[in-house]
């Protein structure tokens, strides 16, 4: 029998030496041309692999899967089986089989549950789809244990995004905890409790904590593929968000702090912002910037004031530190400011770094002079009244969009816009890729215009 293995990474080298060791004739393919295992012929091209083969294994990534299918569709064998082992959405599985043409009725989708790394070619499979009775046999025949369910194209991976909710949330809260201990000084106390609690104590925790960081791009893409699972099922999503961003961020060669994370905030207009979130999260645009030129990125420290009296701004500017922005629900009033010129400074001594404020602000041309950005829905030279209540720290709503303390707030000329920080890291991602997009269409519309 020959079987084809497109991609040969660490789970695709691992499955064409299993298959080699129990004497199937392998051919493999990777466009980077890493080392082939002992047994394994390397082809020149997807359509040379696959040629003649009874069984094509697909792990080209899910960015690529689906070309990499139509690509190979027309040199697959009437009676081949196509096998995609990537971990992907359920729906690009079944854009996969779609992209196969005739051969979708030979397909199957193939979800890895477990570590390749840890169990090798033995590691559990659920398979389902027109071929998954057929490609379970050949998979058992490695001793892996294989759950064919049938079904369609997508079905074992919706089981697998299942199990990412968990598995890759304790990754990510372990990796989080470990960093955590090493900056507090007690890394071998926490790794002493971690360790307590699992299955298999200090190796276990090594390899959840070091696999995590070592796969932390792939996993920031099927924790996000689990959080859209979990929102199209009406599960709210909150952990798995947060653990798709704490890969985001361990996939950098450099990981964000806090520090870095609104420095690289800073350097993105808030349009790119706007459209990476789908526009949400925009602040009304009455809210708008007090002096041309302002522009910031903060973590937002939330403020609720009685209309027209900022009791709140004077008690949150004394838990204000460095890097915050405050951000002040003050009801819209228009006719009473809530700081000026006095409250900038105190602000400034904090390390704030400006203020959102759905009130009314004064002493507008001395903001300018201070250079600290205000947004606001206006000027008045009323002061504001000293008596209270107000909460800082709760959640409050400004401009039609709910801010949680510790969101990152980002604003310019254009308005204000929100990112909660358990997105920060995914928008941030989406941002750049605005970015990117519209620099290609701007340069190709220059160049139109030369031509």
């Amino acid at each position: 029998m020959k079987i084809a293995v497109l991609g040969m990474g660490e789970a695709g080298s691992t499955y064409a030496a299993g298959f080699a060791a129990i004497g199937a004739t392998v051919v493999g393919f990777d466009p980077a041309d890493p080392p082939t295992p002992h047994g394994v012929t390397s082809a020149p091209t997807t359509t040379d692999a696959v040629r003649g083969a009874h069984l094509v294994i697909s792990l080209v990534t899910a960015a690529h899967a689906v070309d990499v299918a139509a690509e190979v569709a027309p040199e697959l064998a009437d009676t081949a089986v196509y096998a995609d082992l990537n971990a992907a959405s359920p729906q690009r599985k079944a854009e996969v089989a779609a992209a196969l043409g005739e051969a979708a009725t030979r397909c199957a989708d193939v979800a890895i549950i477990g570590s390749v790394p840890r169990f090798g070619a033995r590691t559990a499979l659920v398979v389902s789809g027109p071929a998954a009775e057929e490609v379970a046999e050949q998979f058992r025949a490695l001793g892996a244990e294989v759950d064919a369910i049938g079904g369609t194209p997508g079905d074992a991976s919706r089981r697998k995004i299942l199990r990412t909710v968990f598995m890759k949330g304790l990754g990510a809260v372990i990796t989080e905890a470990v960093d955590a201990g090493k900056a507090s000084g007690e890394i071998e106390w926490v790794r002493a409790q971690i360790a307590a609690e699992l299955v298999g104590g200090d190796v276990a925790l090594d390899r959840l904590n070091q696999g995590t960081r070592k796969h932390a791009l792939r996993r920031a893409h099927e924790s996000e593929a689990a959080a859209d699972l979990l929102a199209s099922l009406g599960v709210t999503p909150l952990v798995t968000t947060g653990a798709a961003n704490r890969h985001r961020a361990l996939s950098r060669e450099e990981p964000h702090d806090l520090e870095a994370l609104l420095d690289a905030y800073s350097r993105i207009p808030t349009a790119a912002i706007g459209d990476a979130r789908d526009r949400l999260g925009v602040v009304a645009p009455q809210v708008r910037a007090m002096w041309p030129g302002a522009h910031i990125a903060g973590r937002a420290l939330t403020v609720l004031c009685r209309p027209g009296d900022n009791k709140g701004v004077h008690a949150a500017l004394n838990a204000a530190g460095p890097g915050d922005v405050l951000v002040v629900d003050g009801g819209g009033e228009p006719a009473r400011a809530l700081i000026g010129e006095l409250i900038a400074h105190r602000a400034i001594n904090r390390g704030v770094r400006g203020m959102i404020i759905d009130g009314a602000v004064r002493d507008v041309h001395a903001l300018q002079e201070a250079r600290f950005p205000v947004w606001a829905v206006g000027s008045s030279p009323a002061g504001p009244y000293k008596n209270g209540p107000h909460r800082v720290g709760d959640d409050i709503a400004v401009g039609g969009v709910v801010v949680h303390r510790g969101d990152i707030v980002v604003a310019d000329a254009d308005g204000v816009i929100v990112v909660p920080l358990a997105d920060a890291e995914r928008t941030l991602v989406g941002a750049h890729a605005v970015l990117d997009d519209e620099t290609s269409r701007y340069e190709r519309i220059l160049s139109e215009r030369a031509g």
